[in-house]
């Protein structure tokens, strides 16, 4: 049995879509289910039993014994949360409360942490070297709450026995539900619906013209294979990117979703807010030797096909990833 927290959040149900497609049905849903219309991810997918995370932690010990594998994926994953207490409890004391009860039942733990917690990227984004997790420098209370983790598995000898995993610009179906941290794809497509253009933000760095900035940006699809292939793969361990190891920029990111729409490219350089010029990254690309080399041999989405996929068959459908394996089913 396979144990997914936060199930039924964006990147958790996108993986019980992929498990689906593979034919595992044996899974645990585990999730606060809290968020507006987040329910609706879980539609069409197919699992063994749905609980409240509060009610999994009361009875972890009785699933456990059942299970092979805990992939946590459940945080408070709001970059503008300021509540640190709240994102110590959620994000680093939950996490180390799963960890220690997965190695004491000798069961598989695979849990998230985050590509935020490299910040401005002063020191790199490789994730073979674990003394460089000394050397980072998060941005924001929720990055410094999954760092707080990623420091403990390091300092307690755990990265040896459980994988971490830093998800990059994830972007794709089923993220509908997250509102403001939505990806900048779906944010671009209703603007584009509403107003014909899309808003970016100037540069404020010399080296970067405006919309220029780069990201490593992921379609969900190919994050959820790289996911399960770790899942699968009992050699790996410690801590893995999930990028595409490459930067690109945020005008190669949102051209596609005006081409799909057959909509002239039409772009308003914004000023960005004084709050997060000091914060801002102006580049990432995720270092993805380590998985490569473990054997991951997955065909990656290309960028725009990847974004015109998300927008013609999801958001111009109003579709989720669950009713794709009603299609393969019918």
């Amino acid at each position: 049995m396979v144990i997914v927290t936060g199930g039924a959040g964006f990147i958790g149900s996108a993986l019980i879509w992929r498990l689906n497609k593979d034919g595992r049905e044996d899974i645990v849903v585990v999730d606060r289910f809290d968020k507006q219309g987040q329910w609706k991810n879980l539609r069409g997918l197919r699992f063994a039993e749905i609980i409240h995370i509060e009610d999994f932690m009361k009875s972890i010990d009785q699933f456990l014994r059942e299970a092979e594998l805990l992939v946590h994926l459940g945080a408070c994953s709001d970059t503008t949360e300021q509540d640190f207490s709240y994102l110590l409890k959620e994000n680093f004391n939950t996490s180390k409360v799963l960890a220690k009860a997965c190695l004491d039942k000798g069961v598989r733990f695979v849990y998230a942490s985050s590509a935020a917690t490299y910040g401005k990227g002063e020191s790199g984004f490789d994730d073979q070297d674990t003394a460089l997790l000394y050397r980072l420098r998060p941005l924001n209370p929720y990055a410094y709450s999954k760092h707080l983790f990623d420091l403990w598995a390091l300092e307690n000898n755990l990265l040896r026995d459980i994988v971490g995993i830093k998800y990059f610009n994830v972007f794709g179906p089923n993220e509908y539900h997250k509102g403001h941290m939505r990806s900048m794809v779906i944010k671009a497509y209703e603007q584009i619906k509403e107003t014909g253009k899309v808003r970016l933000f100037k540069s404020y760095h010399p080296d970067y013209e405006d919309g220029r900035q780069r990201r490593d940006f992921i379609y969900v699809k190919d994050a959820v294979d790289m996911t399960v292939y770790l899942m699968e793969n009992e050699s790996a361990s410690g801590i893995y990117n999930i990028g595409t190891g490459k930067a690109r920029t945020w005008l190669e990111l949102v051209t596609p979703i005006f081409e799909a729409l057959n909509r002239e490219v039409s772009i308003e350089f914004i000023d960005m807010p004084q709050s997060i010029r000091n914060q801002y990254q102006y580049e990432t690309k995720a270092e993805m030797t380590k998985l490569f080399s473990l054997g991951y041999r997955g065909e990656l989405w290309e960028l725009g096909l990847a974004v015109k996929d998300y927008v013609l068959d999801y958001l111009e459908k109003d579709r989720f990833l669950g009713d794709d394996l009603i299609d393969i089913s019918i």
